[in-house]
């Protein structure tokens, strides 16, 4: 729990997940000697030294935005980075990143009593600025602010009924989490591979998932597993179209994606270990859904790649909620996905041949 706290209430905007990066590398350090860093500011660590070569991804950045323009009224504008509702941003607390450190921030809302409607009931949709008290542009420079400042969500930590959590930044801050216990577990527990556990840059804000990218050049897998958060379909709305999975059903694997189809070997045999191990799975298929196996799995030649998710209410909002019992077997999934990975389990999992 402590460690959920600590990764979602930090902030780490795409390029700017040094806070995130720190917390991933003190931690990695218990359970390993061997850590590097890419070209971008992927972490990279590694246990064992032989056998097929298994590469776990989780991004570090969130949900975010920058500073675009300074108005002489002192409000500023925002680019956003990454894919945000509109309806999630107005009045939301931020924390702008400047120069003389963090100030927060808010975002505008009309008041109820003068904000314009198109008809009764409905807003007007309005442009979205951030206010920090300024009075003018002078007061934002005093702050230390400037164009090109990240600005992040401020949410804080908390425990809810049932033994769910609820934070910011699930989106992928639980993979990283994943990460760090199948890392803890895995160092006391025998395996026939090398493991490489990233933390990868720059995967929000853009679709070129950039530290998948560039620590997959380094790393060089035989197999890879994204872990990131999955997308529930239990709250009233939606249709049962949208997606599938619902919160308490244990860990998830995206079938479909905007990103990436995965390896079908691949996912028969997460579903078989999965059911050895009497570990519930549950399955999505999500075209408005992105991550950093589309970038794995075009390294070199192509790898075998799928997606592991622990499932996770409004992720690209500034309050999500995921369950204690997902996570948990999330990682007893990821444990003995990583101990069945033997070379000839690899082996046949990368052949074509008919």
């Amino acid at each position: 729990m402590q460690l959920l706290k600590e990764l979602t209430e930090v902030p780490g905007p795409p390029g700017y997940e040094e806070a995130v990066r720190k917390i991933m590398t003190d931690r990695m350090r218990v359970f390993t000697e061997k850590i590097s860093y890419d070209g971008l500011g992927s972490v990279i660590a590694q246990q064992g030294d032989a056998g097929p070569r298994i590469m776990l991804d989780a991004h570090m950045d969130e949900l975010s935005g920058m500073v675009r323009h300074v108005r002489p009224d002192g409000f500023i504008s925002m680019q956003m980075l990454g894919y945000w509702l509109d309806a999630a941003l107005p009045d939301q607390r931020w924390v702008i990143l400047g120069s003389k450190g963090p100030i927060p921030a808010v975002t505008d809302i009309w008041d109820a009593h003068i904000a314009p409607h198109d008809a009764p009931g409905h807003v007007q949709r309005q442009e979205l600025f951030l206010d920090t008290g300024a009075a003018n542009a002078a007061d934002v420079a005093a702050l230390g602010i400037s164009p090109g400042d990240p600005v992040a969500p401020i949410s804080d930590f908390a425990v809810l009924a049932n033994n769910r959590y609820l934070a910011k930044a699930w989106d992928d801050r639980v993979g990283c989490a994943v990460m760090l216990e199948v890392m803890r577990r895995m160092g006391k527990t025998p395996h026939p591979n090398q493991i490489f556990y990233i933390g990868t840059v720059q995967e929000e804000g853009s679709i070129e998932m950039r530290g998948a990218r560039t620590s997959a050049h380094i790393v060089n897998p035989d197999i890879g597993f994204s872990l990131e958060v999955g997308i529930p379909n239990d709250v009233p709305g939606p249709g049962p179209e949208a997606a599938q999975e619902v919160l308490g059903g244990g860990p998830g694997m995206m079938l479909y994606t905007f990103s990436e189809i995965p390896n079908r070997k691949l996912v028969a045999h997460v579903k078989r270990v999965a059911a050895d191990r009497h570990i519930p799975l549950q399955f999505d298929f999500v075209p408005g859904f992105g991550d950093d196996a589309g970038a794995i799995k075009l390294h070199a030649s192509g790898v075998p790649v799928t997606t592991v998710l622990v499932p996770g209410r409004s992720t690209h909002a500034h309050n999500g909620i995921i369950d204690r019992g997902d996570f948990d077997r999330t990682v007893d999934l990821l444990v003995a996905l990583i101990q069945s990975l033997d070379a000839a389990t690899v082996a046949g999992i990368k052949s074509f041949n008919p």
